[in-house]
């Protein structure tokens, strides 16, 4: 059924692309893809004549009992078009006891978009995804719990249902949802989508409220992803008027109307998309890479002072999380982890590695003799082309491609030893860290041929730019690392 879905998409895509061809520019302004065989969940596209490479997947509201398409839909069309912005509103299927018809129905669509990002004038890294009330809370869901390749670029929210608890939301958006899940506390906490924001990995957000909504009550439902955000440290903007209440999209009839607009444009300005020719580099590790300590650290974490050290041409992405740890016997080993996952869906042409201090404890370093092999799946997970014997040492490889080439790509690896731990905080040991785990680095990156980057040794003077647990740098200190590892990238 899926391999039949795939093939007509296929069809209706090439057709599309033919005419769109053939008839000019002009003939690029509205069209409808069917996103199931049946037709049942369609997707109504409305490309501007001048595109910016910004793009917009829309989904309505309606309870998850019906579809406000219009207002919450539709009506967008034209201010998004006329900013050059790419509008698709999908129109997906009702859950009727099966909540995976909406959420697959707006993948569906993230995946079509991006699929033909290039025949109709879309920047694939610069998609986002606008949801009102249910919706909200569908495009909540999109934007915490689906996998890299069809969660959104960024996420603008109306008025959204968050909590899945009815005793604080839309009853019937959780009823409805959830179905017979509503019973089962995890499913109920799950779906709360403020409890899934993750650090990193969870796209900026705009929150569009009023205070007198007493349908989806504010401060149980939006205030909650924005405080979640806040506490994560991700880009949130919320804008919440005095009145308006509940549903009123864009509609003309809601007396903020000019102020909101203007407000969501200049948010919407400020999206800076990466170049599609950048070469993207992927920071794995722990809570020193995570910017544990750092406010705000994914905008002032050692990779955000990275990116700004390189510039655009290069898209530095932070796929670090605190406590993990390389072994997988560790307390938290980081291959479980969705950012390990998504790590692998950017295919970067560059990855680089600092891991091993939290592995350095005795609880953890007790499974120190599997340290090794617990690293080279890692770099043989990243590089498959080494995966044989380890003896090719990268010498035969495929070169790391310059735009996005990433895995099949064959990555560049830079291996980081980690910064000294000035304290022994947390059982963290700076002597197994020294003579255990960084010469099984060295002998690893030897074997395979990968570039060192000895930050035990070139941070070692930097015991002044560290927290007072001695473990974790300040911001000067991501600033150094960031430093010395743009350095020797630029080597």
């Amino acid at each position: 059924m899926e391999s039949q879905c795939k093939k007509s998409l296929f069809r209706q895509l090439t057709a599309l692309a033919l005419l769109l061809l053939a008839t000019g520019a002009q003939a690029q302004r509205q069209f409808t893809l069917n996103l199931t065989d049946d037709g049942k969940a369609q997707m109504v596209c409305f490309l501007p004549e001048k595109p910016s490479g910004k793009a917009i997947v829309g989904v309505p509201g309606g309870g998850y009992s019906m579809l406000s398409n219009t207002h919450e839909g539709t009506l967008a069309s034209g201010w998004l078009n006329e900013r050059g912005i790419a509008y698709f509103v999908v129109n997906y299927r009702l859950p009727e006891g099966d909540r995976s018809k909406p959420i697959g129905d707006v993948e569906q669509g993230f995946r079509i978009v991006r699929d033909s990002a290039q025949a109709w004038g879309i920047n694939p890294n610069d998609v986002g995804i606008m949801g009102f009330s249910a919706g909200g809370h569908l495009a909540s869901v999109i934007s915490t719990h689906s996998a890299y390749e069809m969660r959104p670029n960024f996420t603008i929210l109306f008025y959204p249902v968050i909590s899945m608890d009815e005793r604080v939301s839309h009853v019937w958006s959780c009823r409805n949802f959830l179905g017979e899940g509503q019973k089962d506390p995890k499913l109920v906490r799950d779906f709360s989508t403020n409890n899934a924001v993750r650090r990193h990995l969870t796209p900026p957000a705009c929150i569009i409220m009023s205070s007198d909504d007493n349908l989806v009550p504010p401060v149980t439902n939006g205030l909650t992803y924005y405080t979640a955000m806040r506490n994560a440290g991700n880009e949130c903007a919320m804008f919440i008027y005095p009145t308006g209440g509940h549903g009123y999209g864009f509609g003309n009839w809601f007396p903020y109307r000019n102020e909101m607009l203007a407000n969501l444009g200049k948010w919407l300005d400020a999206r800076q998309s990466p170049r599609q020719d950048a070469v993207r580099v992927a920071c794995i590790g722990n809570s020193i890479t995570d910017g544990h300590g750092i406010d705000l650290a994914p905008a002032n974490g050692y990779p955000a002072q990275l990116q700004k050290l390189l510039g655009d041409g290069y898209w530095v992405k932070n796929f670090g999380v605190s406590a993990r740890t390389m072994l997988n016997k560790g307390d938290y080993p980081y291959m479980n982890e969705m950012a390990w996952r998504d790590a692998l869906a950017f295919k970067p042409d560059v990855v680089i590695i600092k891991l091993g201090t939290n592995d350095s404890k005795p609880e953890n370093w007790q499974y120190g003799a599997e340290f090794r092999q617990d690293l080279e799946q890692m770099i043989t997970t990243l590089r498959p082309d080494l995966a044989q014997t380890g003896k090719k040492k990268g010498k035969k490889s495929k070169k790391a491609s310059p735009t996005g080439g990433g895995l099949e790509g064959a990555p560049k690896i830079y291996l980081c030893t980690p910064i000294p731990a000035f304290k022994p905080t947390w059982n963290i040991n700076d002597s197994v860290i020294a003579n255990a785990i960084i010469p099984i680095q060295q002998e690893v990156a030897k074997k395979y041929g990968l570039q060192m980057i000895d930050l035990h040794t070139l941070y070692a003077g930097d015991g002044n730019k560290m927290l007072s647990d001695g473990i974790h740098p300040d911001a000067r200190g991501a600033r150094r690392m960031a430093e010395i590892i743009a350095g020797e990238l630029k080597k």
